[in-house]
């Protein structure tokens, strides 16, 4: 039996979500078929988790690369030897700033395909991050609502995902250039899956800022309810982490969020993100 064959995926929740057995990154990463069996079950699970996989950032990144050109993020530092990975870190004298559901870098005209991270140093409770599928998010939604939302179109701005960095000393000049390269940008309210086909709400409490053309008031209101709509528990997946895992998600259909109830411990993740395409 070809090693492709012998890939197993046991749901992790009802809505999304996967656990990959019998494929490591080197598999992924060395073989199309194993490739090709892995990315079919992403986009049908819309995130996948790989348990036991503690190799270095060299082999994470040659797997990430697998599925995309890397992007890189103008917030983050990057691994000495490894510079197409990203470090997540966390300690009680720098905490993570980010706490909101979220898809990654929607301030971009073309955010990101994929986003990966890697366990490194794991808290001894606490930490989780959970996902939210926006396609199951979207299906639950009554027909009226679906032909409504069709037509928006939603704002996203850097400033706002960043505004707390922004308010610190020094921060405004540190993030000038990304805010230069990235003005706030349209995207589809309701965003149709390039591979899929399937349709996904689009938008995100810690990027989009209005939906265009609606008074101030409507569109508070009716982003409102898509941000708590969108992560309903029934749509959603949380993962406890452990050294060595490794979860690679949907940006293009799914919200994630962290959960920081581990400080003062200290978390530390690698992160790799993939280039997209226009949203559409």
């Amino acid at each position: 039996m070809a090693l492709n064959e012998k890939i197993q995926v046991h749901k992790a929740s009802g809505a999304l979500g996967g656990f990959v057995h019998g494929a490591s990154l080197e598999d992924v990463a060395s073989s199309d078929a194993v490739y090709q069996r892995v990315r079919a079950l992403l986009v049908d699970h819309e995130v996948l988790f790989f348990r036991d996989q503690p190799q270095g950032p060299q082999v994470f990144a040659a797997f990430a690369k697998s599925f995309g050109d890397v992007l890189g993020h103008p917030a983050y530092t990057t691994v000495d030897d490894a510079p197409d990975v990203q470090i997540l870190e966390s300690t009680a004298a720098n905490p993570s700033k980010i706490e909101v559901w979220h898809s990654d870098m929607t301030f971009m005209q073309t955010p990101p395909s994929f986003t990966l991270l890697q366990g490194q140093i794991i808290p001894a409770f606490g930490g989780d991050t959970l996902w939210a599928s926006a396609t199951a998010a979207y299906d639950a939604l009554s027909p009226q609502m679906q032909a409504f939302l069709q037509p928006l179109q939603a704002v996203n701005d850097f400033r706002h995902g960043f505004r707390e960095s922004l308010a610190e000393p020094g921060g405004a000049e540190r993030l000038a250039p990304a805010i230069a390269e990235h003005p706030p940008v349209e995207h589809p309210l309701i965003r149709t899956h390039p591979e899929s086909g399937r349709k996904a709400i689009y938008v995100n409490a810690l990027f989009t800022t209005h939906i265009a053309g609606l008074p101030a008031k409507e569109s508070e209101a009716l982003l409102a309810f898509l941000y708590r709509h969108v992560v309903t528990e029934e749509h959603t997946v949380r993962l406890s982490w452990q050294p060595g895992t490794v979860a690679i998600w949907d940006n293009r259909s799914t919200q994630h969020k962290p959960v920081n109830d581990f400080l003062p411990q200290h978390r530390l993740m690698h992160r790799v993100t993939l280039t997209g395409d226009q949203p559409a």
